[in-house]
């Protein structure tokens, strides 16, 4: 359960880590199963080539063009994360967040991260609500470190208390990434903090949070697995891509 010191965090900051939320050998026990599925190339895969982003390869037939950025779907790959992902340790201190009754997305996140060497590409500083589409923007990610995660493999980085800051729309460019070269967006992205974890360490941030990450520097791939939560009175809108696939209640 959270203390209220914690609670009162992740209100102010709007992100919160849990240090080892997950045992060691739970961890090493996804990572394997996360390694054969990237080895067997275990679909549904999303390519680091499908993303656009700053350094991933410019198509799949540009060299690293075949690099995997996640394992997708991961609910739906066996009870060894489907457990996890609506056990008691990560949705009771979800429920303190987000009320008593929650749910999980099976569209948003619901992926194994895998950040591997030479071909991982730059993630912007973007909110996650930019693209979903829920009555209120008021989701929650847990994102659980299957290795440790430092800035040289390219851990998240964050902007505290930008959960809760308006920007102007001329401070995002087409994509609803914050641009870097507005002046406005200047003093906001000097407050940027790392968040390194540790093997088991949980962050759970809002859907408002804006966040990044850099390039995997390292000779190993990163694994990180992450999932969204919704309360229940907050539901996808009809119709929309939120809506396309049915959630998992908690």
């Amino acid at each position: 359960m959270l203390t209220p010191h914690q609670l009162a965090n992740f209100q102010q900051n709007g992100f919160l880590v849990l240090p080892q939320l997950a045992d060691s050998a739970y961890c090493a026990e996804v990572l394997a199963f996360a390694q054969k599925q990237l080895a067997d190339a275990v679909q549904p895969l999303e390519l680091e080539a499908d993303t656009g982003y700053l350094g991933a390869p410019e198509s799949k037939a540009h060299a690293g063009g075949e690099t995997v950025r996640r394992l997708l779907q991961v609910t739906l790959r066996g009870s060894l994360i489907s457990d996890w992902a609506t056990g008691p340790s990560l949705s009771e201190p979800l429920k303190q967040l987000l009320g008593n009754e929650i749910r999980l997305s099976q569209v948003h996140h619901n992926c194994i991260m895998t950040k591997q060497p030479r071909f991982s590409s730059v993630t912007g500083w973007h909110r996650d609500s930019r693209y979903w589409q829920f009555q209120r923007a008021e989701l929650i990610s847990a994102w659980l470190a299957l290795r440790n995660e430092t800035v040289e493999n390219g851990c998240l980085l964050v902007i505290p208390s930008s959960h809760r800051v308006q920007v102007e729309a001329e401070g995002l460019d087409t994509a609803q990434f914050l641009r870097a070269d507005y002046p406005a967006n200047q003093a906001l992205l000097a407050q940027a903090v790392a968040v390194p974890l540790n093997v088991g360490d949980v962050l759970l941030f809002s859907s408002n949070l804006f966040h990044a990450a850099g390039h995997n520097q390292t000779e190993l791939t990163k694994f990180s697995m992450v999932f969204t939560y919704r309360a229940l009175d907050n539901p996808p809108l009809a119709g929309s891509r939120s809506a396309s696939l049915p959630e998992i209640a908690i």
